[in-house]
């Protein structure tokens, strides 16, 4: 018997360029508890992207325990790797680092950060716009970490970017959706552009409600790698993402101001088990 129409299995396929993914849900690789932890979180995921911080890898060259790890889960799962420029300061600084990334991992892809606030880490709206549009021009498929500004993201479009990854709160935060009325506005004002959310999820939960709320994907790191069981945790994130792209697509029903009545009060009521 065929899938109904609103599942989101297994032709709900979103595109990246030329790219066909199945999952909606992009993970991180940073802070696990160990290498074999790490290959299970990307195995139950289900992700078809995953994260690799360049600098971080560059920092611990000798221990290439957990590079040997994601390589492994990408040949198991025929994930792709998004490497990203976590940790750069400026658009000089993030646009080298791209480039040495692929020369590396042999890849246009790049997730761009730069970073403008050591406190919160909010993106750089203008050294963003300025490395974002120069690695576009250099070929790079430019996934640009930003903050819920529809101006902004109306920029870096401008610029070349072809989709956009707005946080839903700051890094690591796990505070989830802090600006429900921002990410809607840009939704609504960006309906064929991809929007992922990436940044501040915490719970699937709230992965869930950016995936009912209309958002293509979500990227995610901390929430999985410092759970108590991070396998466990990505598995449960699988589920949430499968479950708001379900609801968004069977939709929602409308919110309502007062008590709408479930049961009809009125007419013929409806027994079961009962005479037609």
């Amino acid at each position: 018997m065929p899938a109904p129409v609103s599942t989101p299995a297994p032709s709900d396929h979103w595109q990246v360029g030329d790219v066909l993914l199945t999952s909606r849900f992009l993970l991180g690789t940073a802070g696990y508890p160990s290498p074999q932890v790490l290959r299970e979180a990307i195995l139950a995921s289900g992700t078809g992207v995953v994260t690799v911080g360049l600098k971080r890898q560059l920092a611990v060259a000798g221990d290439n325990g957990f590079v040997a790890m994601i390589r492994e889960a990408l040949r198991e799962t025929g994930a792709r790797l998004l490497p990203n420029t976590a940790g750069c300061r400026s658009a000089r600084e993030a646009v080298q680092l791209a480039q040495m990334a692929r020369e590396l991992y042999d890849t246009p892809w790049v997730k761009l950060e730069v970073v403008g606030d050591e406190h919160t880490l909010q993106p750089d709206p203008f050294e963003l716009l300025v490395a974002a549009e120069q690695l576009a021009r250099d070929g790079f498929v430019v996934f640009p970490y930003c903050t819920d500004d529809l101006v902004t993201c109306r920029r870096l479009l401008d610029v070349g970017c072809p989709l956009l990854m707005p946080w839903g709160a700051p890094i690591g935060s796990g505070q989830g959706l802090l600006n429900p009325f921002a990410l809607r506005t840009l939704r609504e004002r960006l309906p064929d552009t991809t929007l992922i959310i990436d940044a501040g999820i915490g719970a699937p939960s709230h992965a869930a409600q950016a995936l009912e709320m209309g958002f293509d994907a979500v990227l995610l790191n901390s929430a999985v790698s410092q759970a108590s069981d991070p396998v466990a945790m990505a598995r449960a994130f699988r589920l949430a993402v499968e479950a708001g792209r379900t609801a968004r697509l069977a939709g929602v029903m409308a919110k309502q101001d007062y008590a709408v009545a479930s049961t009809p009060v009125t007419g013929h009521p409806f027994l079961i088990g009962g005479a037609p």
